[in-house]
């Protein structure tokens, strides 16, 4: 429910917008006599938009403008005014407000601004988490079986509200998985909220996943929403669900099963409506079996396993990947565009991508564009630890005959066309193939087209 807080020093119209903002947009409410209540109010409770009076005896609609901004208060506010001073609704504009109007609107106006700013503060929140997945990963690339196989799952699971447990190596795409679980799932105009658990000191755990009120802990100057209310309504993300301790993991195993929150200092329950999705690269039967991850939580997480496949189990896969990367990247950093010649796209496909699958070729992709000095990338540009064989036999989990060999003659059609710049009539002369027709009914087989 979206909690709107009015601010106004005469007490009567204030309670007047409160009431008719409930009455027409169905809004939560409260108020606030004057600047400081106001700070107080955004401080202690989980403000969604305030509406701000600009002429006040204590603290001025400025001095609070100013002061959120220093507190980094990320409300949206909306000013507004009865003595129909624009130059002054614009100064407030100017100072981090997201709009103005005057007292004597329609109250239907009001609740459409309110409506825009909140819906407004949400898609910025989206943007950001997108632009950061952007920035750090591939989307989901690749036509092999497994990667088919995989979308296919996806696709299945997604309308499913029961939480997914992601397992899969560091770097293989755990968080775009769930991503995709959240685009075709029920609601995907909802909040999709990523935490990296292994990244959270142990002390604020609890913290970041179900919020705080203000004076819980040293430090704890303000209420702070946990990840699980801010992605009610959506996808919550657990990254590396494996790293949490024991004290959160109880807590979180009472989330799931009353679906609703205690903050830390609190006493107060807060019902959540989010679909679950956890990620790991530990063995968690294992760390059960050790005592270090609890077995009734493993066994609320883990009613779908969703695997996503190592790099090196999808080589074929490799010449999308780099040319999606290589475009990206060249746009990201003002390059123009490069290409790699057909002996550094042999070493990268030949590379073992055990340390870090995706994320390892995306940052050996960055390194060439940004190290090549010609327009193609020749082998002698490609780091010295990628070198051009395998590392080992695939710690990956077997495979049958089928599934290994329909991914092996991939390859190997893939490196053939690649290597003739995808000319069909050349590719097949080249794998000795009788003609060309052979050689397409072969892609056809093996889903491969250049788009």
């Amino acid at each position: 429910m979206t909690l709107v807080l009015v601010v106004d020093d005469v007490p009567a119209l204030a309670e007047q917008y409160a009431y008719d903002l409930k009455r027409l947009g169905g809004y939560d409410t409260l108020v606030a006599g004057g600047g400081r209540a106001a700070l107080d109010r955004l401080t202690s409770e989980p403000v969604d938009c305030m509406i701000l009076d600009l002429e006040m005896p204590d603290l001025d609609g400025f001095d609070v403008l100013r002061a959120m901004d220093e507190s980094r208060l990320r409300v949206p506010v909306i000013v507004y005014t009865g003595t129909g001073n624009y130059d002054r609704c614009v100064q407030a504009v100017r100072l981090g407000a997201y709009g103005f109007i005057d007292k004597q609107e329609p109250m239907e106006r009001v609740v459409q601004e309110v409506a825009r700013a909140v819906e407004r503060q949400r898609l910025t929140g989206e943007v950001a988490a997108l632009r950061r997945r952007l920035d750090t990963d591939s989307p989901l690339i690749g036509s092999s079986p497994v990667m088919e196989q995989l979308r296919a799952t996806i696709a299945k699971l997604a309308p499913i509200p029961s939480p997914v447990l992601v397992v899969g190596e560091s770097g293989s795409g755990k968080e775009l998985v769930a991503a995709e679980l959240h685009r075709l799932g029920r609601r995907p105009k909802g909040p999709f909220v990523a935490i990296n658990s292994a990244a959270l000191p142990e002390h604020l755990v609890e913290s970041e996943l179900f919020g705080h009120e203000r004076g819980a802990f040293t430090g704890a100057a303000a209420m702070r929403r946990g990840a699980f209310e801010a992605a009610s309504g959506g996808t919550l993300f657990l990254d590396e669900v494996g790293e949490l301790p024991l004290a959160a993991q109880a807590k979180l195993l009472r989330v799931l099963e009353q679906r609703e929150v205690t903050r830390v200092g609190g006493t107060r329950t807060i019902a959540v409506d989010v679909r679950v999705v956890a990620a790991t690269n530990r063995d968690l039967d294992s760390e059960t079996a050790a005592g270090r991850f609890r077995q009734d939580l493993l066994y609320r997480l883990n009613v779908h396993v969703l695997p996503v496949p190592p790099l090196r189990d999808r080589r074929s896969d490799i010449p999308e990947l780099v040319a999606h990367l290589l475009a990206t990247t060249s746009e990201r950093v003002g390059l123009k565009p490069r290409r790699l010649s057909d002996g550094a796209l042999h070493a990268l496909m030949a590379h073992d991508w055990r340390r870090n699958n995706v994320r390892e070729l995306r940052n050996i992709v960055e390194r060439l564009v940004l190290a090549a000095d010609d327009a193609v990338i020749a082998p002698g540009d490609i780091p010295p630890e990628i070198g051009g064989a395998l590392d080992g036999p695939s710690a990956a989990a077997p495979r049958t005959y089928h599934e290994r060999k329909l991914e092996a003659e991939r390859q190997i059609v893939v490196e053939a066309l690649e290597r003739n710049d995808w000319h069909i009539t050349r590719t097949a002369a080249d794998l000795g193939l009788a003609d060309h027709a052979s050689l397409l009914k072969i892609m056809r087989r093996l889903n491969l087209s250049r788009d």
